[in-house]
């Protein structure tokens, strides 16, 4: 029970989280018009929607009567599905979620909910991945530092060979075109 430590969430809180988490789901490729409606009970009690229209997702705090779905459940049940900590399916086998309406569009529910604790996982790992190639390279940076300070001064004079060799080879190429 994921609410059990902290106060209890109120309705406005549990709609944010929702907006939040689904929200992060790419449903571009929903082609067709869904409209949910979440009636839940107990804690955080209330109703709101979930539209996707045009391949665009709305999530408002009102109830849809022109609704193709109907889910009751509680926050924490639909927190679960939302964060894909619990399968749509087994909570509605669980009798967790109640369903009344069309259930291919009800399915669509876990294909953005799943896919946003898909999309939050893939870019917390991704933040993590720079996270720590930034460190690395911090790391090299501090580990260079005091040497550096050794290695200028025979490096500016290796630099200097270097640069008047290729002027003269710059310039002998140059006397050995205009001969021609």
């Amino acid at each position: 029970n994921m609410l059990g430590g902290k106060k209890q969430m109120t309705y406005q809180e549990l709609v944010s989280e929702i907006r939040g988490i689904f929200m992060q789901a790419d449903v571009s490729g929903i082609k067709e018009h869904i409209a949910y409606q979440f009636n839940i009970r107990g804690e955080a009690e209330g109703a709101f929607y979930a539209e996707v229209l045009e391949g665009k997702l709305y999530i408002e705090p009102y109830e849809y009567y022109d609704r193709d779905v109907l889910f009751t459940t509680t926050a924490d049940t639909l927190l679960s599905i939302a964060t894909g900590t619990m399968d749509a399916v087994a909570a509605f086998t669980l009798g967790k979620l109640q369903v009344e309406g069309s259930f291919d569009k009800a399915l669509l529910l876990q294909s953005f909910s799943k896919q946003a604790g898909r999309e939050k996982k893939k870019m917390k790992a991704e933040e993590k991945r720079q996270q720590k190639a930034e460190e690395k390279i911090q790391q090299k940076a501090e580990e260079k530092e005091p040497q550096k300070a050794e290695e200028k001064e025979p490096q500016k004079a290796e630099e200097k060979v270097a640069q008047k060799t290729e002027e003269k080879t710059a310039k002998k190429t140059v006397r050995r075109l205009l001969k021609k």
